[in-house]
């Protein structure tokens, strides 16, 4: 559990101050762009690097020259013929 020294009060507009002791620790600069989501009950805030590294792990088993997009297309029009043609 999170010390008392790292507790943050939502602020006015939803705004959160990081606490300097973690962005010291994390490497926190001003301007840095982090991605916030939701997780169970838990608030987490990641680098963009970070969920962009994890994303390309999580694919990279699908060949370069795959067009996920392409192949989704072809699916729904697929799914589209098929329902033209129903009674």
């Amino acid at each position: 559990m999170a010390s008392s020294d790292n507790e943050v009060q939502v602020g006015a507009q939803g705004r959160v101050v990081i606490p300097a002791a973690l962005r010291k620790a994390l490497k926190l600069k001003p301007g840095d762009r982090l991605v916030a989501r939701k997780v169970g009950e838990s608030l987490v805030l990641e680098r963009r690097e970070t969920v962009e590294k994890r994303l390309r792990e999580r694919f990279r088993h699908i060949p370069g020259d795959v067009s996920l997009v392409d192949e989704l297309i072809a699916e729904r029009r697929a799914e589209a013929a098929g329902e033209d043609g129903a009674p």
